[in-house]
C-alpha cells in the first residue's frame, strides 16, 4: 500500500509541473490534435475498505467536471468514427473524444445521461463474452473473493498454498500476485481456476458479470441514444498479443460480427483488451486494419498526432484516483507525457 501511496504522490506531483507549464502557455505542442479518453465504470462511489479497482471508475459528478473544464479549455467534441477525416483536415482545434471499455451497466445508467446533457458523442466497447455472459471479468471477481475473506487455498503453479489475507496489505499483495499469474501463464486457463476457487468459496464470477455488464437488450436499449455508438472489444477480452495469429484474428472478427448483431452494422472501431504495450503488439496492429477497422485504440497514453497510427491510437485515462478539474487540463495538455518521455 505505501508503494502504490508514493506512485500516485509521484504521479500528482507530475500532474501539478503540466498544469503550471499549461496554465503558463508553455509545451502548447505537446497537446496535437487533441485526445481519447479511456474511461470504466461511471456510478456513485461505493465506499469499499479494500478496491483494488478504485482506478477504473469515477463520478458522474468528476465525468461532468471534465466535461466544463475540457470546453473551457477550447476543445471540440467529436465521435470517434469522426476522427481519421478530422486528422486528414486543417482544422487545429483540438478534439476530446470519449471511450468506455467493457460495457459496464453504469455506462447506460449514469455516463449516458451526462453526455446527453452535454450532446457529446461516445463509444462503448464491448466483448462479447460479456455480453453473452460466457466469460468472466477477472479482476471484479478478485476483488470480491479478496475482500470477503481472510485466507484462502490456491495453486499458484507449485502446489496449494494457504494465502494470508488478514490485512488490506496481504489483499493488495494477493490481487497483484494472481494478476501476476494471469499474465504469466494461459489466460483462460488462469481466469477458469480463479473462477473455480471462486465458486467453492461461494462467489458466482459469472453472476457477477450478469450484475455488472449490458447484455444484449440493455446495448440496444443504450444505442437507443445517438449519441452512442458500440465498438469491439473482442470476445473473452484477453491479450491478444499472447494469442496465435489465428485465435487473435478470430477474436476481434467475432467480436465485431457480435456487436453488428445488436446494432444492425458493423462497427469500425476495435478497443485491444488491457491496450498497455504488452498486451498489443504491431502483429496486431496489423490484424486489425486487415479486418477493415479504422481505428483502433490501445491505453498507451499520450495525444493525437497528424502522424497517428489509426490502428495504434493513444488514450488518456480518467483515473478514479485523481478526479479534479485541473488533472484534466494537465492530462489532455500532452504535457505530463512529454516529460514522460511518451509520444
Amino acid at each position: 500500500m505505501l508503494q502504490q501511496a508514493v506512485k500516485r504522490a509521484a504521479i500528482i506531483g507530475g500532474l501539478t509541473v503540466a498544469g503550471l507549464l499549461q496554465a503558463g502557455g508553455l509545451m502548447r505542442q505537446a497537446r496535437g490534435r487533441g485526445a481519447i479518453f479511456t474511461l470504466h465504470h461511471v456510478r456513485p462511489k461505493r465506499h469499499r475498505a479494500f478496491d483494488p479497482n478504485a482506478h477504473l471508475e469515477i463520478t458522474p459528478e468528476f465525468l461532468d467536471t471534465a466535461i466544463i473544464r475540457l470546453k473551457r479549455d477550447g476543445y471540440r467534441f467529436i465521435a470517434l468514427d469522426a476522427l481519421p477525416a478530422h486528422l486528414a483536415s486543417d482544422d487545429r482545434q483540438p478534439v476530446a473524444i470519449f471511450t468506455l471499455d467493457d460495457g459496464y451497466r453504469n455506462n447506460l445508467d449514469h455516463a449516458a445521461p451526462v453526455f446527453s446533457r452535454h450532446d457529446i458523442p461516445f463509444t462503448v466497447y464491448v466483448a462479447g463474452g460479456f455480453v453473452d455472459r460466457t466469460h468472466t471479468l477477472w479482476w471484479e471477481t478478485l476483488a470480491d473473493l479478496l475482500e470477503r475473506h481472510s485466507s484462502l487455498t490456491f495453486d499458484f503453479g507449485h502446489g496449494d498454498e494457504t494465502v494470508a489475507l488478514g490485512s488490506l496489505q496481504q489483499k493488495q499483495t494477493a490481487f497483484d500476485r494472481f494478476a501476476a499469474l494471469l499474465h504469466s501463464i494461459d489466460e483462460a486457463t488462469a481466469i477458469e481456476r480463479l473462477n473455480q476457487t471462486a465458486q467453492t468459496l461461494g462467489i458466482d464470477a459469472l453472476g457477477i458479470t450478469a450484475a455488472l455488464t449490458l447484455d444484449d437488450a440493455g446495448l440496444k436499449t443504450l444505442i437507443e441514444n445517438p449519441l452512442a455508438s458500440l465498438g469491439a472489444h473482442t470476445i473473452s477480452h484477453r491479450s491478444v498479443t499472447r494469442l496465435s495469429d489465428e485465435m487473435a484474428s478470430t477474436e476481434m472478427d467475432l467480436s465485431a460480427r457480435r456487436v453488428e448483431e445488436i446494432t444492425g452494422y458493423r462497427p469500425t472501431s476495435l478497443a485491444y483488451p488491457y491496450g498497455f504495450a504488452t498486451a498489443v503488439s504491431a502483429r496486431d496492429h496489423r490484424l486489425a486494419g486487415g479486418l477493415g477497422f479504422s481505428t483502433a485504440v490501445t491505453t498507451q497514453p499520450g495525444t493525437l498526432s497528424d502522424t497517428a497510427n489509426m490502428v495504434a491510437l493513444p488514450r488518456i485515462s480518467l483515473n478514479g484516483h485523481f478526479q479534479r478539474a485541473g488533472y484534466v487540463s494537465a492530462l489532455a495538455s500532452g504535457i505530463a507525457f512529454k516529460l514522460m518521455g511518451a509520444r
